[in-house]
């Protein structure tokens, strides 16, 4: 007499299946997390490239000044503290730092970054220097706050 099989996987099939899908998840997801990191990392850098770049282009234009020294200053009221480099299309429009989600900027002159929160400001413009840094980023050792390693951006 034949006995009639199932079409239905058996329970060992599927057990060999679920631990081989968890396997690729492990390997899978760290990556994703880290690839994240990355971009934040690779935006902020070319973010601040082109922002201190247009600072110097604005000085050069305007004979040394800097934008602080202008009737409507970088960390004034127009534009989210961004003031001429905005208004005279410097820059397209308010940058927006990606770790911290903001694009305020904060005036200040000289020494280290504050430590803010991460809700603080986005960026730190260094009124003596023309400097613009991110908060939450270390463009020498290109690291953000959470890493191992970080240090606070000093001008």
């Amino acid at each position: 007499m034949r006995t009639r099989r199932s079409q239905g996987f058996t329970l060992v099939e599927i057990l060999i299946v679920v631990v081989i899908l968890g396997i690729l998840a492990a390997i899978v997801v760290p990556q994703f997390t880290n690839a994240s990191q990355q971009a934040i990392k690779g935006a902020l850098a070319s973010q601040l490239q082109t922002i201190n770049s247009q600072v110097e282009l604005y000085r050069v234009q305007n004979a040394g000044n800097l934008p602080d020294t202008d009737v409507d200053p970088v960390g004034g009221a127009n534009e989210g503290g961004w003031g001429v480099l905005v208004t005279q299309n410097y820059l397209k429009d308010q940058p927006n730092n990606g770790y911290t989600r903001s694009s305020t900027v904060v005036v200040q002159a000289g020494g280290a970054v504050p430590a803010f929160a991460i809700a603080g400001p986005g960026w730190v413009y260094d009124s003596l220097s023309g400097e613009v840094l991110a908060v939450g980023y270390d463009n020498a050792n290109n690291l953000i706050s959470n890493e191992a390693g970080f240090v606070n951006p000093v001008f």
